[in-house]
């Protein structure tokens, strides 16, 4: 247990000490001394603030920048995006606000909008909805994100990677909570626009260090800070930013009167020496909330899990030695009469289930989806999959996905063989269809809704065709080969022969009969992993960086121990009552687990998020039937082969007849 414990603390440490950013560091130099340094070509002085889609908590929906009426520019220089970025939803566009190397600036006018009245309302419509509903802004700067840091409770400060676009105070003169940057929002039913921004750049000065000597007088990009304010500018240049200056409000309904909204910044440099450039992204990472509570209650969960697990595992062995002790002493023909227990459905207990090509196809397809997270887990834990390398998670688990379509069919084709089947045709087929084609339409529905919705979510119709082209030109391919060699091979020989007759099951229990131990054998491994759900859906739909995968590599290594020996636990005391039909029960009582994955689910939703409308209840509870139906084909086939190992090796050290 504690080498366990051992092995997670070094693979976060290795997650932290090998964090890769994903980009080489970008050296910036000072533009006063550009003319009198000509051998700094690869310094460049001039920096670029991209911004990214919006989001919000209280909707799934998100939507691209240039949707919003902000300032815009010509969006062709926009960054090139992953497949990972275009499944998420992410698109990176180019802004009007620049920065240059440590030069600061003060009050600088971005563009100006103006709404008169009686003119068409649809864009200032769609404003005041996004401020209603809390869209966050997402800017870039040096691929790292500006953040929107504030106090909270604990006396602590929290990092936020996204930043308001306004606030809203509505008829009854509630205010929302991002208000109380200013007292002076407080106009009922009024929409208040965050139209200026402060942003603090700190860097590190090549002064020193080892790059230094290449781009003196240079720096690099270590933190970037942003307040964002409503401002009612009377004038324009320096000095028209003044924090005495009122709030710019937009009443609801019609406009009375023109409204003009001018979008400034300020730009301020200072300098830090004390964080390296491969660890700045620490102080958004250790602002995030519960950070401390996290590792209490993970490491707590551990311990008891281990150690249930642990009981588990020596009381069954225990039992389990002396069953074959007592079976294996039985010489006599009158002791052999008088079998009992588990030995009693020794020529019924590998009888073909019903219904086996389609448990061989989700054991199949439950493979890829093992070996697919476990790679893509331990990638992470290195820190390659870092989460400033954008995108690179997603692209890395589907591009797995697609390439461990040989392991689906080698074992579906394998299972299927063994239990008999002579529709070799049909198993391929659907082992290569079935399971990827009902994640695939779900996805295509959600994805009909939010381009509808005109979402950046949506994924583009190039991509669409792209995704379906690497299902099927490799990994269906990959799919058949794998269960070409599978049929190839000869039948896995159980260790007992098969009667013809199949032998009577005698009435069971209560706790014994299948649904009972179905529904028990989840508990367990939904006991060690709940606590890490939910940082795992706050990170997926309250938009907060999830870095910790060293903890997550442990909780699924415990999760695939808890889930096997809940499985062959239950799987023995049912065979001890004579009942042999475990095949399909061994990969439901483990895939149970995905069951109590979705009431987790369903209370999250209620309690942590705030999300109104329809089609955002739609969307979230579609994505989250396509990770449910995962995780059960992920946990079901572990229980699955547990099951098989344990029944097969039990049945082989026992003297029969």
């Amino acid at each position: 247990m504690l080498r366990s414990i051992l092995i997670g603390l070094a693979c976060f440490s290795i997650a932290t000490a090998l964090y890769l950013p994903g980009l080489a560091p970008e050296t910036y130099c000072d533009i006063t001394l550009l003319d009198s340094a000509s051998h700094w070509e690869n310094c460049k002085s001039n920096i670029s603030i991209f911004v990214n889609r919006l989001n919000s908590m209280e909707t799934v929906v998100p939507y691209e920048y240039n949707k919003f009426d902000f300032c815009q520019v010509d969006a062709d220089n926009s960054p090139v995006e992953n497949l990972g970025q275009v499944v998420f939803g992410e698109r990176i566009r180019p802004s009007p606000y620049r920065a240059t190397f440590k030069k600061d600036e003060e009050c600088v006018n971005a563009c100006q909008k103006v709404y008169k009245k009686g003119d068409n309302m649809d864009k200032l419509k769609f404003l005041r909805r996004g401020i209603k509903l809390n869209y966050q802004h997402h800017w870039i700067i040096d691929n790292m994100p500006i953040t929107w840091c504030y106090d909270i409770e604990n006396g602590g400060q929290f990092c936020s990677t996204g930043f308001p676009i306004g606030c809203y105070v509505n008829p009854k003169g509630l205010r929302k909570e991002v208000c109380q940057i200013d007292g002076r929002m407080k106009t009922f039913n009024t929409h208040y626009v965050f139209n200026h921004v402060d942003i603090v750049l700190e860097y590190h000065s090549s002064d020193g260090t080892e790059w230094g000597e290449k781009h003196q007088n240079g720096g690099r990009i270590i933190g970037a800070k942003i307040k964002p304010r409503s401002i009612q500018h009377t004038k324009t240049g320096p000095g028209a930013c003044s924090k005495d200056s009122g709030p710019v409000g937009i009443p609801d309904g019609k406009l009375s009167m023109d409204v003009a909204i001018n979008y400034t910044y300020s730009i301020t440099w200072k300098e830090n020496n004390k964080v390296s450039w491969s660890s700045r992204w620490d102080y958004i990472l250790q602002s995030m909330p519960n950070t401390n509570i996290q590792w209490f209650s993970i490491m707590n969960s551990l311990v008891i899990v281990l150690f249930l697990s642990g009981m588990v595992a020596m009381i069954l062995l225990r039992t389990l030695h002396k069953d074959i002790a007592r079976y294996n002493q039985m010489d006599s023909a009158e002791d052999a009469q008088e079998e009992f227990g588990w030995k009693l459905v020794h020529g019924d207990v590998f009888r073909a289930p019903r219904k086996g090509m389609l448990l061989s196809i989700m054991v199949g397809s439950g493979v890829q989806i093992f070996f697919m997270v476990m790679i893509t887990l331990v990638f992470a834990c290195l820190g390659f999959l870092s989460p400033a390398n954008r995108g690179a998670l997603m692209t890395c688990a589907l591009v797995l996905y697609v390439c461990l379509g040989t392991p689906a069919g080698f074992v579906s084709a394998r299972i299927y063989k063994m239990f008999g089947g002579e529709k070799w045709k049909s198993n391929v087929l659907l082992t290569a269809f079935l399971c990827p084609g009902v994640i695939f339409g779900i996805f295509f529905v959600l994805n009909l809704l939010l381009w509808i919705k005109g979402s950046s979510a949506a994924i583009p119709f190039s991509t669409l065709v792209a995704l379906l082209a690497l299902w099927m030109c490799i990994s269906v391919p990959l799919t058949f080969v794998g269960a070409y060699f599978g049929f190839k091979k000869r039948p896995i020989e159980h260790p007992v022969r098969t009667n013809q007759i199949p032998r009577q099951i005698p009435d069971q229990s209560f706790y014994t009969k299948p649904i009972p131990g179905i529904v028990m054998g989840g508990v367990l491994p939904f006991g060690c992993i709940f606590i890490q759900l939910f940082f795992i859906l706050n990170s997926i739909w309250s938009h907060q960086t999830y870095y910790m995968f060293g903890f997550l590599l442990l909780v699924f290594l415990i999760l695939v121990l808890t889930c096997s020996e809940a499985t062959v636990l239950l799987c023995y005391f049912h065979l001890c009552a004579e009942d042999y039909h475990w095949w399909w029960r061994s990969f439901l009582t483990s895939g149970f687990t995905a069951v109590y994955f979705f009431i987790y689910c369903v209370h999250f939703f209620v309690s942590k998020l705030e999300m109104t409308g329809a089609a955002s209840i739609f969307l979230y509870f579609g994505y989250t039937t396509i990770i449910v139906i995962l995780f059960f084909l992920l946990t079901g086939s572990i229980g699955f082969f547990a099951c098989f190992w344990f029944v097969s090796k039990i049945y082989s050290v026992v003297k029969v007849d």
